[in-house]
Parts: C-alpha cells; structure tokens; sequence
C-alpha cells in the first residue's frame, strides 16, 4: 500500500504574522519607493528646465543688436562648462540669414536640430542625437537695435542626458540605503512587537504543560481579555474530563456497592428457602434486580444529576420492595422497618437515582439497627409543576458521633471495620444528593436513638 505523503507542518502563529507584515511592509516602501522615485524625477526635470531657462535669459541679457543689425553675443559665460568643450552644457543662437552661434563646449557638435521660434514661445524637450540624448530649452525673442530694428533670435541651452541621471542614480541609491535600513528596523520592532503580543498565548501553552505534569490544576494566570473566554472553556473541559474519569472510577465500585445486596439476597435464599418454586421467583426478581442495576451505573457513567423533564418517581411502592429485599438479607435480626410516607410523595428525577439514594440509607439502617427502621417521606414546596422530597431514615443503632460524621462519609471509609461492606454506600448517597442541588444532615434520632439520615432534595 502506498505511503501518503507527509503534510507540511503550519507555520507558527508567529511565522505567518511575521511573513505576512514582512510582505505588506515591502509592497509599502516598495510603494513608497515608487513614489518617491517619480517625484524625485519630476523634481529633477522641473530643477534642470528652469536652470537651462535661467542660463538662457542670462545669454539672452548678454546679447545686444549693433545700429547696423548685427548680433553681439556674451562675452562672460552664465557657467564655465560652456567654455570646457564637450562638457555636457551647450549655448546655441540662432537668427535669420544663416545667423548662429555656438558656445566653445558646443565644437565639433551637431545642433543642426535647433529651430526658429516665434518671439515669446518657448520649448523644453529631449532630443535624440548621434552623440546621445539631450535636453533642449529654447526661447524665442526678438532684440531691438538702437535704430529700432526689431531683430528676432532663438536662445537654446542643451544638457547631456548623462548629469541627469546621475543626479536621479545617486538619490535612488541613497533612497535605496535609507529604505532598506528603516525596513529593517521597522521588521525588528514588528518582531518584537509580535513576540509581545503572542507573549499571553505562550503562557497559556505553558500552563497547559504544568497541567500535563500535573504542577498545575488549571489556567489561573492573568490572561488578556481575548483570552478569558478560552482559558476559561479550557478549565471547563479540564474539569469535565476530570470529573469523567472520577465518575468512570467511582461508577465501578458502585457498581460492585450495588450488586451486593442483591447478591446477598440470593445466597440467603439459597440457603434457606426449600421452596423451589419461590427461590426460582426470587433468584429472578434478584436477578432482574442485577441487570437494572448495571444499566443504571452505566447510564450514571456518562450522565449524572437532575434532569429538567425527568418524570418523578413514586416514592411508596419502591420503598415496600427494598425493605422486603433487605428483611430477606437480614432476616436474622429481624429487623421491623417503619414507614411514614405522605400520600404522593415523589422523587423529582430518576428511578435509578432514587433507588440508590434510598437503597443505601435503608441498608445503611438495618445494618446497624438492634431492631426498629424508620422511613419517612414527605413531600416539600413546589416548582416547575413538582415537589420536592424530605426524606429520613432512623435506626435504634449505634448512632455516630458527630466527630465521626464527615470521616463516615468519605468514599471507602466504614464506620467499624468489623461490619462487612466496601464504605462507599453513603458516599453514592452523597453524590446523588449534591447531583440534584440537595442537602444531607447526619444526627441523632430523637426517637430511636441512633442514627438519623436527613435528605432535602429542593423542587424540580
């Protein structure tokens, strides 16, 4: 069978904040860059237009029209790169009849593009030529003599193309250095920004190893409020699971608790009826007894407590059927159970619950009564349409003394050694009691002496 290929682990949260800010930042000064660059070059070319149109009118100032209508050009240059030839910065005029001038940089140049223009009219463009591009500015006036003979001219300045892109080369490189350093900065302090940011779920990764150790029981640390709600569902699912596996554990020995009774039953039984027919009767009942037993503690498993549209339970004919089981099993005390139970006396929840609950008490009784039980229910307030349940079982015991009481109730604990039992009846009682919002008293019974067992379990 062919291997599926091994998927690629995701990158951290980190990693993906920190790409994802690296490339937005880059597409930014790359932008900016861009930008930049664009209006760098706009400036530069605005820059040369009106240098080359100052050099100009600086010729233009220079140049005079003798009375006889012959031009006299500029003796002084406007910048000494016009008397350098090949220099880059060329000075041309042009008038009628074949008139021209050139500066000495312009020697062995050809500027045969030059062109008249009409007087006022001006032109700044790049130019193709042999030599490489160039960058014309033109002007066209027209200079009067002293005889008033208007004499039109055209002024040119030419600039290699060559000293304007170095000036754009160097401030790109130095743009360039600039960005490039203020990008790594700003992705230095977006890590470290990052690293802070995530710094709270690092706490709670961490937590959550104390957790697996078992150094920690839960997320108690002081996370930010985006994170309260998860913390706090965490802890939830960290207590669910807790109390799964506690109620998985405990179920088992409940159920062991649970079945002994019946057990009990039918060894006595065995022993003692001769009748064949009515210990077959009751190995059945028992027996019947035993698998609802089972199917309660594993239902118990999975779900415990009240539940809202749970019917509730008639309290009287399921207290008539235990106390017979338990006169069986202790018959030879001849123990005489007593009721006294309001007319519809309910359990507002589940048979089963109700079954344990009152099952564990009434055992608990006779166990340790010389010869007198005493059941009673009663029924207490109302709410969503049920009543509640006051239920109390006394015994002529023993009794416990009340240094005793919370010791007695602890699961796995009996209150003397030498009775027989697994010390976890009253604990199950405990359970179910806390399960349905209720209440448990242990004192002593006024009436018979010996323990009294007093449950309250509150309106359904």
């Amino acid at each position: 069978m062919p291997t599926l290929p091994k998927r690629p682990r995701p990158l951290s949260l980190a990693a993906r904040a920190a790409l994802a800010t690296g490339f937005a930042l880059a597409a930014f000064l790359g932008l900016t860059g861009l930008a930049q660059n664009k209006a760098n070059y706009a400036s530069e070319l605005s820059a040369m237009h009106d240098r080359l149109h100052n050099y100009v009118i600086a010729y233009i100032t220079g140049t005079d029209i003798t009375r006889a209508g012959k031009v006299t050009t500029p003796d002084s240059q406007p910048n000494p790169d016009f008397s350098r030839p090949g220099s880059g910065l060329y000075a041309i005029i042009v008038g009628n009849d074949g008139f021209r001038w050139e500066s000495a940089s312009a020697l062995g140049r050809d500027f045969d593009f030059v062109r008249m223009l009409e007087p006022g009219q001006t032109s700044f463009e790049p130019v193709e030529t042999r030599s490489g591009r160039l960058y014309v500015f033109s002007y066209g006036v027209s200079l009067d003599s002293t005889e008033k003979r208007s004499v039109p001219l055209t002024f040119a300045v030419a600039q290699t193309e060559d000293q304007f892109e170095r000036q754009v080369a160097t401030y790109r490189r130095t743009q360039f250095l600039w960005l490039a350093m203020l990008g790594m900065m700003l992705m230095l302090l977006q890590l470290f920004l990052l690293r802070w940011s995530l710094l709270p779920l690092r706490r709670v990764s961490s937590d959550l190893a104390h957790i697996e150790r078992g150094s920690r029981d839960h997320l108690d640390g002081p996370y930010p409020v985006e994170l309260t709600v998860l913390t706090r569902r965490l802890n939830a699912f960290i207590d669910s699971e807790r109390e799964q596996r506690t109620r998985y554990r405990d179920t088992l020995a409940d159920l062991a608790h649970s079945l002994k009774t019946p057990l009990a039953v039918i060894r006595s039984q065995l022993e003692s009826s001769p009748d064949g027919a009515q210990l077959r009767e009751d190995l059945v009942d028992q027996v019947r007894r035993m698998d609802e037993l089972v199917a309660y503690q594993l239902s118990r498993a999975a779900t415990s407590g009240r539940q809202t549209f749970a019917s509730a339970v008639a309290l009287a004919g399921h207290a008539e059927d235990l106390v017979q089981s338990l006169e069986k099993v202790y018959a030879a005390k001849n123990v005489l159970c007593e009721f006294e139970i309001d007319e519809g006396a309910a359990f507002p929840g589940e048979q089963g619950d109700l079954l344990e609950l009152m099952g564990n008490l009434v055992e608990n009784a006779f166990k340790w009564a010389q010869h007198r039980v005493l059941l009673t229910a009663r029924t207490v307030g109302k709410g969503n349409g049920r009543s509640g349940l006051l239920l109390i079982v006394e015994d002529d015991g023993p009794g416990i003394a009340d240094d005793k009481v919370q010791r007695v109730l602890q699961r796995g604990v009996r209150g003397d050694e030498r009775v027989q039992g697994h010390g976890i009846g009253l604990s199950i009682v405990q359970d179910i009691v806390k399960a349905y919002q209720g209440e448990m008293q242990v004192d002593r019974s006024e009436e018979l002496g010996g323990a009294r067992f007093t449950v309250r379990i509150p309106p359904g």
